[in-house]
């Protein structure tokens, strides 16, 4: 039998808790958001990589809160500016920028470089840390980046993200079309599995991945 237990989604933006909440919503487990505790935390996001910076704000809210907790780090790379923003996606053009001004940057960036080398990705890397441990899941998505912003749905970049065989950007996506092949949601689905696992009380099951293990690779 599955234990009920509580999970922090350790993130204050409405379009990931909407899709986190849109995937893991019918797990035995109750999903809250650090709003939900008053908890305001700073995490600086130091690392090289998603997967360094997803473990060490999953760790730093889960301490805070007391309690397991689930974080991402996820953003884009773009093969024509050397794979930034990357790890840089949420701070791209400095502290302060929306949304609307990293799109504005990258458009300005890319705007010399032909139809042909404009491939793109989305990838992301959510962490649970669960008991003292720390899983890891990642997805990635490929694309390209478009000349215009199209679409108004999603958030940050995905007005710029052109799916070439669907001929839309990520913005003009359904939720639902989005959940199914995004970055994130493969993510998701992913830690949906371990999540399921650890509910079951089974930590050690084959397939789950710990970040110690996954760093010796």
């Amino acid at each position: 039998m599955a234990r009920h237990r509580t999970l922090l989604l350790a993130t204050g933006n409405p379009g990931k808790l909407s899709e986190f909440r849109r995937i893991l919503g019918d797990l035995p487990v109750e999903l809250i958001c650090p709003a939900d505790l008053n908890l305001e935390l700073a995490v600086t996001e130091e690392g090289q990589t998603f997967a360094e910076n997803a473990r060490a704000k999953a760790c730093a809210y889960a301490a805070a809160a007391g309690m397991p907790a689930l974080a991402d780090d996820s953003g884009l790379e773009v093969d024509a500016l050397g794979g930034r923003p990357g790890v840089m996606s949420a701070r791209y053009g400095g502290e302060g920028a929306s949304d609307s001004d990293r799109r504005r940057l990258l458009l300005a960036e890319m705007e010399a470089v032909p139809d042909g080398q404009r491939s793109a990705r989305f990838r992301c890397v959510i962490a649970v840390c669960w008991g003292g441990q720390v899983y890891l899941a990642e997805g990635s998505v490929e694309g390209t980046i478009a000349r215009e912003e199209r679409g108004s749905g999603g958030f940050g970049y995905d007005r710029l993200f052109l799916l070439p065989d669907r001929g839309r950007t990520m913005a003009e996506l359904s939720p639902e079309e989005k959940n199914a092949l995004s970055h994130r949601g493969q993510a998701a689905r992913a830690m949906r599995a371990v999540l399921e696992r650890l509910l079951q009380g089974n930590c050690s099951a084959p397939g789950l991945s710990l970040t110690d293990d996954l760093t010796k690779q």
